[in-house]
Order: C-alpha cells, then sequence, then structure tokens
C-alpha cells in the first residue's frame, strides 16, 4: 500500500521501475502533468486514477476528485485544462444509482472546472475482485506562451506559499471512514485550481514552480521541489494555516498536518519580489482566500525541508515513506 501512498516509496516506484522501462524524457522530469509539443501548440497532459474509500465524503465523492484531481495536475504546469477522458472500472453487484450518483457528480465538476468530458470507458470486474467504483481520468490542456512553471525552477530567495488551510481532505475521510468526531465536521477541500493559477499568472508570469498537495500533503510537495531544484527550503511551523478541527484530530491521532492530504491546495514558489502580487491576487480568488505565505528557498542544505518551530528550534521535514491514510484519493 505505501507505494501509492504519494511519498518514497512511490518516488522509488517510479524512478527505478516505470521510467526507465518507458525511456520517456518527458516522464523523466516527473511534474505533476507532462509539457510536450504537438502541431505548434504546447499541451499539457496528465492521468490519475482515483480509489477512494468511502465513495462520498463531506464535501465531495470520487467524481469531484476524478475531475479536479486531473484539472489540478495540468495547471500546475500553468495549462488551461480543457478536455478529459473518463472511464470507470465497476464491481459486479454495485447499484446503478450509485454509479449514477458519481457519473452526475463528474458531470457538474467538469462544468465547475470548465472542462469537458470527451471520451470514456467501462469495464466490470467479478464480485469480491473490486471495491464498488474505480475511475481513470486523463486530460489535456493549453500551455500558454512563455510559461515555464516546473520543479526545477525553484530558486533560493523564493518565497513558499500555501493557498489555504491543509489537511482537510484527508481528516473528512478518516471522519467517515472511522466514524471519529472532531468537534466539528470536516469537509473535504476538494476543487478546481486553474482558475486560481491563472489569476497567480496574470500577477506574477514567472512563477518558478506549482504542485498540488495531494497524497504525501504539504510535506511531500515541499520535498519533491527542494529534490528537483537543489535547493532547501526554510518552513515557519506559526504561519502554516491548518484549521482547528484538523489541528485537533492530528492531535488526537499522532498525525502531522503537514503530511495529510489535501484536494484543493496548492504550494507555490514565487521569486520574492513578486510574493506580495501572487498573495494578493491569491487572496482575491476564492480558492485562494486563506492563501499564506509559509516559507522561503534556501540555498543551505539542498534537498532539505527544515521547520522553524513554535518554540524556537528546528526539525527536519522528511518525506513521508508511504500515506498515513491510504485510499483518500
Amino acid at each position: 500500500m505505501g507505494h501509492g501512498g504519494g511519498g518514497a516509496l512511490s518516488a522509488e516506484l517510479v524512478r527505478h521501475l516505470f521510467a526507465p522501462a518507458y525511456g520517456s524524457p518527458e516522464l523523466a522530469a516527473l511534474t505533476d502533468s507532462a509539457t510536450v509539443s504537438l502541431g505548434g501548440a504546447r499541451i499539457a497532459f496528465s492521468t490519475d486514477s482515483y480509489v477512494v474509500r468511502p465513495l462520498f465524503f463531506p464535501g465531495g465523492s470520487i467524481g469531484d476528485l476524478a475531475v479536479n484531481g486531473t484539472v489540478n495536475d495540468l495547471a500546475m504546469s500553468g495549462a488551461v485544462p480543457a478536455y478529459l477522458s473518463c472511464a470507470f472500472i465497476l464491481e459486479e453487484g454495485t447499484e446503478l444509482a450509485v454509479v449514477g450518483r458519481v457519473a452526475e457528480a463528474i458531470g457538474a465538476a467538469a462544468s465547475a472546472a470548465g472542462v469537458t468530458v470527451v471520451t470514456g470507458d467501462t469495464k466490470v470486474v467479478d464480485a469480491g475482485h473490486g471495491d464498488g467504483v474505480y475511475v481513470n481520468t486523463a486530460g489535456i490542456g493549453l500551455v500558454p506562451p512563455g510559461v515555464d512553471i516546473r520543479p526545477q525552477r525553484a530558486a533560493p530567495g523564493d518565497a513558499v506559499i500555501v493557498s489555504g488551510p491543509i489537511g482537510r481532505h484527508g481528516v473528512a475521510i478518516m471522519s467517515v471512514r472511522e466514524g471519529l468526531e472532531f468537534g466539528a465536521e470536516v469537509e473535504s477541500d476538494t476543487a478546481p485550481l486553474s482558475g486560481l493559477v491563472q489569476a497567480m499568472l496574470a500577477a506574477a508570469p514567472q512563477l518558478h514552480a506549482l504542485r498540488d498537495a495531494t497524497r504525501g500533503g504539504v510535506a511531500a510537495v515541499l520535498n519533491e521541489i527542494a529534490a528537483a531544484s537543489g535547493t532547501g527550503v526554510v518552513l515557519e511551523e506559526r504561519r502554516l494555516p491548518v484549521p482547528d478541527p484538523v489541528a485537533a484530530a492530528c492531535a488526537l491521532l499522532g498525525l502531522d498536518p503537514l503530511y495529510v492530504a489535501n484536494e484543493g491546495r496548492l504550494v507555490a514558489f514565487v521569486p520574492r519580489e513578486q510574493a506580495d502580487a501572487v498573495l494578493a491576487a491569491m487572496h482575491a480568488h476564492p480558492q485562494g482566500r486563506g492563501a499564506a505565505l509559509i516559507g522561503e528557498c534556501v540555498a543551505d542544505h539542498p534537498g532539505m525541508v527544515v521547520a522553524r518551530t513554535a518554540l524556537g528550534g528546528t526539525r527536519i521535514v522528511d518525506l513521508p515513506l508511504g500515506e498515513q491514510l491510504p485510499r483518500i484519493c
């Protein structure tokens, strides 16, 4: 299960098994979406599979994730998402009403994200050999001229910004799956981020790096960008926007909010002189109203993420080995 958790085991699987087998230089970049040239246009292309359990949870469903997750992967390269494919793998015996609810959620989420589902596929597996509904989506979008967003561009002096409160999706899934209550209902943050990214680019066309903080949370994203760019990252823990119910859940269960999954949050590495303009643009957008500057990119300790604690100490924020909560997307 750890190989699907978005942490060190996932990275090892991709780098040492899949990437050598495919031999693709575009894949070797290990970005959220590949950027390729076709017919004179720059196209972002991404695919993702969704196996979340339960299928429906506070704030969303597997259908919302299937659209927003792929849309967001495209947006992290600065692309304007346009078209999706959608494939269902159904377990024999799954009620058609359940499949219908998922399909309707996909249609509504696609409309909200400004994309169109144009092709798809359906397969059915024997009862007992699936878990109701699995979904795969792939997406394409156009990358505007002059946009070059990739983790290798992060540079010392960059401001590190998160687009809003973290940890909500993982805690929402946990509350339903385990029957836990944390004083207030926590809803998933699943949302399309392409509009937010375009607003950020309008304010600062030279954004260096973007990642959506899904499996492995903010910690995984920061470690991946630090490793790809050969830089270090210093976080200020007191600046992290952690909602009270998420903090309470993490304290109860011994989790670190930095590692809890999100489905509607991005981390941005922005030239320091443009950080104020980017933050202003984010605060003016519905998906960025809670954006906060949480740290900086440094030349020291390349490939390592360090957090300054509220007590004045420091701690290393490692890449997670697997996932604290499997099958959250």
